[in-house]
């Protein structure tokens, strides 16, 4: 069998198909725009394409401002009622009357309930009569004193019966002061069939209802009753900043803040009271004990929260936005964007940091502009182009932004919750971000 003629005619089609792509490319490099086809040439070899390799790299920056920034210590605490009692009743009977609702402001000495008070009532009424018999008894001993001293000094009697009469009046008078204590006692039985409040305070869930038999040694009780304006906090703070906050309350009252659920928002402003007198050695920390006045009942008995212990205020420091400071192998730096819109990449030195904002001790001044994201292809001498956030029109007030400012993107340079020192650094960073 001959291949020849069957190869003929499969390499024909193939032939004429290549010519046909070859002119269509030559003539669309003919057709083609000049400027297109110059911007193509002037293209970086790996760059994107329509990139000129001196087009600025868009960032975002802020300024670095003055400002006074509080140092705060943050922790963990659980609300409890300055004040909390178990209403019991002092006497046994049975319950006729309860006068107060659950869920009910209370103040001292509202009657709470009531015990059935005939019984101390007739223990009261015999005490008082038992007084007056003593009494009528006491006239007749003082009358008999007279009659027998009158009649020792006639000799028409003898003086020992003087002596007895005198006596028994004493023992009688003896008597009666037994029973005025008598009296007070069952007096104040009576007034226990009266449950009080015994503090100012809200009322709990009720523990017993109408006509039971309550009992003195009843372990429920009637209600609970917790104070809760004003509240405590109790929190703890670790051992290391025990000897801060003792320089600082030696000094002044310290300002303690609640934080609501959100963790930012502040709850309830109130006053460091006590710092426990010692160290609890299986947690290392010490425990602190704040009031508050809770007078819009953002606290509750038993609840967690948020706390911050406000301990110094920095006067007048340099403040940047948290994001933009970056970590490096010698420690933080910022990018500071020069008079000529080219980068410096400068070491910093940071007092304080937190999720919000840093305090820069050294290595920056107020007013610089700073990179606060965009820092993928920054190095020294960069050049940059501020952008503008998305959805703002207008540039940012330097210095610190509000909750929740933080433009898209943007990374706290080791940012969180709580106070962070960091020490002086060293050098230049040796690594870009």
């Amino acid at each position: 069998m001959r291949l020849g003629p069957m190869i003929k005619k499969l390499v024909r089609p193939l032939l004429l198909v290549t010519v046909l792509v070859v002119a269509a490319g030559a003539v669309a490099i003919a057709v083609m725009p000049r400027s297109q086809q110059q911007q193509q040439g002037q293209r970086p070899a790996g760059g994107r394409p329509g990139a000129p390799a001196d087009r600025p790299v868009p960032v975002l920056a802020a300024a670095a401002s003055i400002a006074d920034v509080p140092v705060y210590l943050n922790g963990v605490g659980t609300i409890k009622a300055l004040n909390t009692v178990t209403v019991r009743p002092q006497v046994d009977g049975k319950l006729i009357k309860i006068s107060f609702k659950e869920g009910q402001d209370v103040e001292r000495g509202y009657v709470l309930a009531e015990i059935d008070p005939t019984t101390y009532q007739a223990q009261l009424d015999q005490a008082v009569a038992l007084k007056a018999q003593h009494q009528a008894q006491l006239a007749n001993a003082r009358m008999d004193v007279d009659r027998y001293t009158q009649l020792a000094k006639l000799n028409a009697g003898s003086q020992q019966q003087a002596d007895a009469a005198r006596a028994q009046a004493a023992q009688l008078e003896a008597q009666i002061k037994a029973d005025e204590a008598a009296i007070e006692n069952a007096r104040a039985i009576l007034g226990y069939t009266k449950v009080v409040a015994p503090i100012s305070g809200r009322t709990g869930i009720r523990q017993i209802d109408e006509g039971n038999i309550v009992h003195a040694s009843d372990a429920t009780g009637i209600v609970v009753i917790t104070q809760i304006r004003p509240i405590s906090v109790l929190f703890n703070l670790p051992q290391q900043n025990l000897a801060e906050v003792n320089k600082a309350f030696a000094k002044e009252p310290l300002r303690v803040e609640a934080l609501a659920a959100d963790g930012r928002t502040v709850a309830d402003r109130g006053i460091l009271q006590v710092v426990d007198n010692q160290v609890d050695q299986t947690t290392g920390t010490v425990r602190l004990k704040a009031e508050f006045p809770n007078a819009d009942l953002q606290l509750w008995p038993g609840q967690f929260v948020g706390v911050r212990l406000l301990t110094a205020t920095l006067k007048q420091v340099v403040v940047v936005p948290a994001a933009a400071v970056q970590r490096g192998p010698n420690g933080p730096y910022v990018f500071v964007i020069q008079p000529d819109s080219t980068i410096a990449m400068r070491p910093v030195t940071i007092t304080q940091q937190d999720e919000r904002r840093a305090v820069i001790a050294t290595g920056l001044d107020a007013q610089e502009q700073v990179v606060t994201s965009g820092f993928a292809r920054l190095a020294n001498g960069t050049r940059v182009a501020i952008s503008q956030p998305a959805g703002d029109t207008a540039r940012p007030p330097a210095g610190n932004p509000p909750d929740g400012a933080r433009p898209p993107g943007a990374r706290a340079g080791g940012g969180g919750e709580g106070r962070h020192k960091a020490g002086k650094s060293e050098g230049k960073p040796d690594a870009k971000p």
